[in-house]
């Protein structure tokens, strides 16, 4: 949606800085950045250096690729995870979703996509490769590919099937509580952990 000239070029800009973020338009960034400016300057500049912090102290551990703020996340650094079982997602979001079931106690690999020859993402534009050191380094028995259910993730899941071929590793998927053609990230908990207890063998198939 277009706007019409603002009254201020600083306003501006800031609309379209909002407008940059995903799911934002020019509407919603206008009545973002207007909040922002009725608020008393002490709120604003918390807000501003809460998003500074988060830059400058955030950074991605160096095992699964989750987020941490130093070398390891916390969830790789916890002494009761289980250290044999590792979860494959695609992103953070995935991680999140499956912590607050809190019916997984094993690691995580975030892949940080999937693959999707539309969008020109391949397998080395993923955490693949890395995900193939940890079966050398690290003593693992399960593997759990809690990927989206959408033709992109089943192409992912079925390519490190592949991968995995000859490993001396348990492959196993989400059972199928999850429909078909879902995104992992908008799953109610109560079925993703379920899914997640209930997993099954993946054959690829």
């Amino acid at each position: 949606m277009e706007l019409h000239q603002l009254p201020s070029r600083h306003l501006e800009n800031a609309v379209n800085e909002f407008a940059k973020l995903p799911g934002i338009g020019k509407k919603t960034a206008l009545r973002l950045v207007l909040h922002l400016l009725n608020q008393p300057v002490t709120d604003t500049l918390q807000f501003t250096h809460a998003i500074e912090e988060m830059k400058q102290g955030v950074r991605i551990c160096k095992k699964c690729h989750n987020i941490a703020e130093e070398e390891l996340c916390s969830i790789c650094k916890n002494p009761n995870r289980d250290t044999t079982t590792i979860c494959v997602v695609e992103s953070l979001k995935e991680v999140i979703a499956i912590e607050n079931t809190s019916q997984f106690k094993g690691l995580y690999h975030v892949l940080g996509g999937r693959i999707s020859p539309m969008e020109g993402i391949g397998p080395k534009d993923l955490n693949i490769d890395s995900l193939m050191d940890r079966l050398q380094q690290e003593s693992i028995s399960e593997i759990i590919l809690a990927l989206s259910t959408t033709m992109e993730g089943d192409t992912t899941s079925f390519y490190i099937y592949r991968k995995l071929s000859g490993q001396p590793v348990q492959l196993s998927t989400l059972a199928r509580g999850i429909s078909v053609g879902d995104e992992l990230e908008y799953a109610d908990e109560i079925t993703l952990g379920r899914s997640l207890l209930n997993r099954i063998p993946y054959h690829g198939k």
